[in-house]
């Protein structure tokens, strides 16, 4: 392994973790100044993002990382933006998404064009990244250029001209899930925390096929925002060996920068671990202990009647990720955050061979039906626990085996380590 870019096999923690460095928040500065070019690189003095707070809103003015100075503000206003919006072209050849780079500040110019170089490469777009409050909660989001990026995404979400088109017109798409269960106003608008305030229109829900985002704007909303230039890149190469590639993309990035496979596309089941080997039918496997497994289910179960949230990671409001999370945690065990990730936790295991404690998961986004969108808890006796949705609290229900079920999966705690990027 490289120390020059970390590489971890599976998921998208640390693209998540290199967005909490990149959080930008509303600033006290006032003032206009020029647009710069979508794909302009910022200075050479000014590539980092600003350090950002895991918790908290950047309350001062953006650092000279995300290319704003405190007399340097951005005079677009959305509604400038959407009467100059260009038109989105129509769509092309569907582009899997097999790869995502990200780093703190903008890439080094030429990065994109020397990763479409390499063999197995079909494409490669650059993109900006960061994290940002979406109605007071920290959301992950891209800024990109509609036309180009719409392909990446899957079928259902790249055929609609209305939604990319909104975006191209200085709105906001947001995923199926985060629209849904937040409640969020399709047509309506959200507040949107970056270098200054500003309110959104919600053009559409769709998932974007790039694991931990829920959200995205075009690039010039996104430079707006106070977004970090072209700090991040998906690549197509679906016939490539990604293990061998990514280490080939690495070599050519900044130490900053990060590598990593995309697990909601590129698969049957949207997840590799629930499409993956039932790892010697489970025997001699590595999984959560007795006393881990005991602690686990304990904490969950003392979580029933706690309202949904979404986004919330406990202790008193959960999402259905959350509740798996934060379950795990009382003993002991790191799971990653959304259950997309979750799903690639340990081996699949055969419904004749569940146990307490095994997690199921779900295909409920019609955006892109292969992506897992849901998780509950197994708890034995044909019941699971989980958070279902807004205006619900969590609860114990028998086993949902319909349509949308995707499989099962038995948690080993150092595969789960390592995804939620820890090791």
């Amino acid at each position: 392994m490289r120390d020059r870019a970390r590489f971890l096999v599976p998921g998208v923690a640390a693209f998540l973790a290199l967005l909490a460095a990149t959080v930008v928040g509303p600033s006290s500065a006032s003032g206009p100044t020029p647009t710069r070019h979508p794909r302009a690189a910022a200075p050479a003095a000014a590539r980092s993002a600003a350090p950002g707070l895991t918790g908290n809103l950047i309350s001062r003015s953006p650092a000279p990382g995300l290319g704003i100075s405190r007399s340097d503000k951005f005079s677009v206003p959305v509604a400038l933006l959407a009467s100059r919006a260009p038109a989105v072209a129509p769509l092309g050849t569907l582009r899997t998404a097999d790869l995502f780079v990200v780093a703190a500040g903008t890439l080094p110019r030429g990065t994109v064009a020397a990763i479409r170089r390499l063999s197995g490469v079909t494409a490669a777009e650059s993109l900006d990244a960061a994290r940002v409050r979406v109605n007071g909660k920290f959301t992950a989001m891209l800024g990109v250029d509609p036309s180009q990026f719409r392909v990446f995404s899957a079928r259902p979400t790249a055929s609609s001209n209305r939604l990319w088109q909104s975006v191209a017109s200085g709105g906001i798409a947001v995923s199926y899930t985060m629209g849904k269960l937040d409640r969020l106003p399709l047509g309506g608008k959200v507040s949107v925390a970056g270098a200054r305030q500003q309110q959104l229109r919600v053009g559409g829900f769709g998932t974007v096929g790039v694991t931990g985002v829920d959200a995205v704007v075009s690039d010039s909303v996104a430079r707006s925002l106070g977004f970090p230039a072209g700090n991040a890149i998906v690549i197509s190469a679906p016939h490539a060996s990604i293990s061998k590639l990514a280490a080939q993309i690495a070599r050519k990035l900044p130490r900053d920068a990060t590598v990593e496979p995309l697990v909601s596309q590129g698969n049957a089941s949207g997840a590799a671990g629930l499409a993956g080997v039932t790892a010697r039918a489970i025997k001699g496997y590595p999984t959560v202990s007795t006393a881990q497994l005991d602690a686990m289910l304990r904490a969950a179960l003392s979580r029933r009647g706690k309202p949904y949230v979404w986004g919330g990671d406990g202790p008193d409001v959960f999402d259905c990720s959350g509740l798996v999370q934060w379950s795990f945690a009382q003993a002991g065990i790191v799971m990653p955050r959304v259950a997309a990730d979750q799903a690639l936790t340990g081996p699949s295991v055969p419904l004749s061979q569940a146990e307490p404690g095994d997690l199921l998961f779900y295909h409920t986004d019609p955006t892109d039906p292969n992506f897992i969108s849901h998780v509950a808890i197994y708890l034995g006796h044909g019941l699971m626990e989980q958070a279902p949705e807004p205006g619900m609290d969590v609860e114990v229900v028998p086993v949902a085996l319909g349509a949308g079920f995707a499989g099962m999966v038995r948690v080993d705690p150092r595969v789960a380590a390592a995804v939620a990027g820890s090791v």
